[in-house]
């Protein structure tokens, strides 16, 4: 069995949510605390840190380890979905998972579940992958971001050090609920017994249910953006942001590097501060030069992709993972705030995603690449062009995500712009 083979059973034999929708969600914890327990609770051999959320808890993950690397802990980092290679899911200090652990796991698991026989879905395998291996390596810490929801998710057997829930927005309503009061008790599932709770951003329909949930668990709870704000940002001559940083009203940091790009991060970074506080508070060494040269180097250290990516210049080519309506609010205003002579967008959707809410929210003086992943759930490449044009959104429909890709870069004059995004998978397709 060689690493190909490994995948061809974990993509094609297992059910997954990514490839095919709410078919493969799990509502219930059985299959995982049966693995986790046969693996002798490998969760509990090391301290973690845990991230639910709509929008942006991958970044806030990949900020913390970040921090947590540079202050000298060593850290794994557990996040979804990948987009080049499944290893992405599994780090340690930034390196990933090797092909031949994946591979001897994989085989491993798969001759001792003929006498277990269980039948676990693609992400409660992989989660107990991940924590296995954690456990082995001896990882300090483990920064471990929920797959979806909270309170029904895989990762959900743990108890952190702290639980961050950066924000709530109107996403897997199928699975969720179809408010954000509803979503916002799915993800508080993730909130422990005297466990302290960080909210990332203060919402007037959640902010209650946070309260109560909290309150009866006895779990100490921050609103994150009450004590921090990014009153000011620059960015340097590689893109670089530079971004002033004010606690309780009072300047913090002048100029704050950090090398992810999207302004959008600007939202996520109060999460990221006030849980650095905790631990402090805690006892975790961690001095503000480690934080500091943590978030100027999160990208280099974590090898986080996808989160608007500069692919290129001249024309300016990047890449967002944005796939909800709140997400996609953020890279538009990105949009208008990047100079371009032209807009071009190769733009991709899934069924399951309420797509005329992500299209109404699209600037329609762009040009439009029509496109659909290679998965199940993708959109159909027509069919989006038809319901686009519902919103004055005009362009021709693509066979595939390279070709409108190559073709858009081939229009796009040397001061255009060209963005590919509107679901995790027609990135993938073009990293």
């Amino acid at each position: 069995m060689d690493y190909s083979d490994t995948l061809e059973f974990l993509f094609s034999r297992l059910p997954m949510y990514q490839r095919i929708g709410p078919a493969a969600y799990k509502d219930n914890l059985d299959n995982t605390i049966l693995l986790d327990d046969f693996y002798s609770n490998p969760h509990r051999k090391f301290k973690t840190i845990h991230v639910a959320g709509t929008n942006g808890k991958g970044s806030v993950s990949h900020m913390l380890a970040a921090i947590l690397q540079a202050s000298g802990y060593k850290t794994g980092l557990y996040t979804s979905p990948h987009l080049k290679d499944f290893r992405e899911r599994i780090r340690i200090n930034g390196e990933m998972i090797s092909t031949e652990e994946v591979v001897n796991w994989v085989e491993k698991y798969r001759i001792s579940n003929e006498m277990w026989n269980i039948e676990p879905s693609f992400f409660e395998l992989t989660v107990a992958m991940a924590f296995d291996y954690f456990a082995k390596e001896q990882v300090d810490v483990a920064v471990v971001e929920v797959g979806l929801g909270g309170r029904l998710d895989s990762t959900n057997v743990i108890t952190p050090e702290i639980s961050i829930i950066t924000n709530i927005g109107l996403d897997h309503t199928a699975l969720l609920g179809n408010s954000l009061e509803k979503i916002a008790l799915e993800k508080a599932g993730i909130i422990k017994a005297g466990v302290p709770v960080v909210i990332g951003t203060t919402q007037s329909e959640t902010k209650k249910i946070f309260e109560e949930v909290a309150a009866l668990k006895l779990a100490p709870l921050f609103f994150a953006d009450k004590e921090y704000a990014v009153v000011y940002g620059l960015a340097d001559m590689e893109g670089n942001q530079l971004l002033s940083v004010n606690k309780n009203e009072s300047r913090l940091y002048n100029q704050l590097k950090l090398d992810l790009k999207g302004t959008y991060q600007q939202l996520n970074l109060p999460a990221v501060l006030k849980t650095v506080d905790l631990l402090r508070d805690m006892g975790w060494e961690i001095v503000d030069e480690d934080l500091l040269r943590g978030l100027a180097n999160a990208r280099k250290m974590t090898g986080l992709m996808g989160r608007w990516q500069v692919l290129g210049y001249n024309p300016l080519l990047v890449c967002d993972t944005a796939h909800n309506a709140e997400g996609m609010k953020e890279v538009v205003r990105q949009m208008k705030q990047t100079p371009s002579e032209k807009l071009h967008i190769v733009l991709g959707l899934v069924k399951d995603k309420d797509p005329e809410k992500l299209l109404a929210l699209l600037p329609n003086d762009a040009e439009y690449y029509f496109v659909r992943a290679a998965i199940p759930r993708a959109l159909e490449e027509k069919e989006l062009a038809r319901l686009a044009t519902g919103f004055g959104l005009t362009g021709l429909a693509y066979s595939s995500v390279l070709k409108a890709f190559d073709t858009a870069r081939s229009r796009a004059g040397k001061n255009d712009m060209v963005f590919v995004g509107g679901s995790t998978f027609v990135v993938a397709e073009i990293l």
